[in-house]
C-alpha cells in the first residue's frame, strides 16, 4: 500500500517562505493603501457638510486641504494670469483659465482655475476673458496639480508666459516674489456668470481597487503554500499485511 509521506526540502521550502512574506506584505501595503484613501473620503464627505473652509493669508498644509472645499476673499490680479494649453470639453480644443487672486488682508496669493474656454479665433490668438474688478469671494475646490516632467524639461522657472503646457504652482512660486498657496482653487460651477466652463471630475474612488489587489496578494500567498504543500508529500510503498516492512 501506498503512505503519504511529508517530505519538505531546504531550497523550495525558502523560496516558498520568501515568496509567501513578499505576498502577504504587498497585499498589507495595499489594503492599507485603501484604509487610508477610504478615510480621506469620509473626511472629505464630512467637510463638504460642515461647508467651505475660509481661506487666509496663512500657508496651508496641501494634502491635508486636497479635495477639500474652500473659500476665499481678495482681488484678482489679471495681469499676472495665464491659460493651461491642451484641455478639452466634449471633445473641443481649448484651455483653462488661471487667475491670481491676491487674498484680503494679506501679500498671499492663490491661484484660481475659473474654467474652460475654446479658441473663438484659433490657436494663434489667446482668447480675451473679463475678469471681475474689486473684492470677490471665489468658492470652489481645493486641488493639488500632479506636475508631469517631460523629456529635456528645464528643472528652473523660465520667464513667464500667457501659455503654459500645464499646471505647475512650484514653477508659478519661483517666478513671483509673493507668497502662493500651495493649492489650486477650482471655482464652482455656478460660483460666477463669466461664460467659462465649469465641468471638474470628481476624485476618483480607488478605494475598491486597493481591496481587490490586497485580495488577489493574499490569494495568491493561499495558493503558494497550497502548492507547496501538495508538493512536499511524497509517495512511498507501505508493507503489506504479515510480511515485514523491508528496509
Amino acid at each position: 500500500m501506498q503512505e503519504l509521506r511529508f517530505q519538505p526540502r531546504l531550497i523550495p521550502t525558502l523560496a516558498t517562505l520568501c515568496l509567501m512574506a513578499l505576498f502577504v506584505y504587498l497585499g498589507l501595503w495595499q489594503a492599507g493603501k485603501g484604509e487610508r484613501l477610504l478615510a480621506e473620503r469620509l473626511l472629505f464627505a464630512t467637510r463638504a457638510k460642515l461647508g467651505p473652509l475660509p481661506i487666509s493669508g496663512a500657508l496651508v498644509d496641501p494634502q491635508a486641504l486636497r479635495d477639500a472645499p474652500i473659500t476665499v476673499r481678495g482681488r484678482y490680479e489679471f495681469e499676472q494670469g495665464f491659460f493651461v494649453d491642451n484641455r478639452q470639453h466634449n471633445g473641443v480644443a481649448g484651455l483653462h483659465v488661471v487667475t491670481p487672486l491676491k487674498i484680503e488682508g494679506s501679500e498671499t496669493r492663490i491661484l484660481v482655475n475659473r474654467g474652460w474656454v475654446g479658441w473663438p479665433n484659433g490657436r494663434k490668438i489667446l482668447p480675451k476673458v473679463p475678469t471681475p474688478e474689486g473684492v470677490v469671494e471665489v468658492r470652489g475646490i481645493a486641488d493639488v496639480p500632479l506636475v508631469k516632467k517631460f523629456l529635456l524639461m528645464p528643472e528652473h522657472a523660465e520667464a513667464r508666459t500667457q501659455l503654459w503646457m500645464q499646471m505647475d504652482l512650484p514653477r508659478f512660486a519661483l517666478l513671483v516674489q509673493y507668497p502662493v498657496q500651495p493649492v489650486l482653487l477650482l471655482q464652482n460651477r455656478d460660483d460666477a456668470h463669466d461664460g467659462l466652463v465649469r465641468d471638474w471630475q470628481a476624485p476618483e474612488d480607488r478605494v475598491p481597487m486597493h481591496q481587490s489587489y490586497a485580495l488577489q496578494w493574499f490569494g495568491m500567498a493561499a495558493a503558494l503554500l497550497v502548492f507547496y504543500g501538495y508538493a512536499s508529500f511524497g509517495r512511498r510503498m507501505g508493507s503489506e499485511p504479515g510480511r515485514p516492512d523491508p528496509t
